[in-house]
């Protein structure tokens, strides 16, 4: 039986992060400062840790995961790494090894391990990005066919009001 304490023995969470109890944590996990946790989303360190900076939001169901493809061997461990400041809304989905700053993944959409996002990107309701690319700053990735245009402004960081 695993109880709590000791799936989250490999678990750090930088004071002023909020985990709900209700989340699942699995494996080798960095929370930084500022970050909100959910109930229900899962961050999943399988094949390596995961390291997520300061002030994201992760809400419910939302899953960031570290995994191998299946079949698939490697000699070093992969270290997964989120930014500051993004956003993983409901249902959303996340295997990219490297997530920049300011980014949001609204509803169900998903991000594919070969995908680098880099900074202020947004990747729309049900879009799935899976093939091997870098996104380019301030894209936005929309639609049924994940069109793609460029911002014209940088977007402003996704910060939580503390009153």
């Amino acid at each position: 039986m695993t109880t709590s304490s000791s799936r989250r023995l490999n678990l750090k969470i930088a004071p002023g992060a909020v985990v709900c109890d209700e989340s699942i944590l699995k494996g080798e996990i960095i929370i930084g400062p500022r970050t909100i946790i959910h109930p229900r989303a899962s961050i999943l360190a399988e094949d390596g840790p995961i390291i997520i900076g300061e002030g994201n939001i992760i809400e419910e169901m939302a899953t960031i995961v570290n995994r191998l493809p299946p079949g698939t061997s490697i000699d070093n461990t992969p270290v997964q790494t989120v930014g500051n400041f993004n956003v993983f809304e409901v249902d959303s989905h996340c295997e990219s090894l490297k997530v920049g700053d300011n980014n949001v993944l609204e509803a169900k959409a998903h991000v594919g391990r070969n995908v680098e996002l880099t900074s202020g990107c947004v990747i729309g309701a049900a879009c799935s990005i899976v093939d091997p690319e870098i996104i380019p700053e301030n894209t936005i990735i929309y639609g049924s066919e994940c069109h793609r245009r460029e911002m014209n402004d940088k977007p402003y960081p996704q910060v939580e009001c503390i009153v």
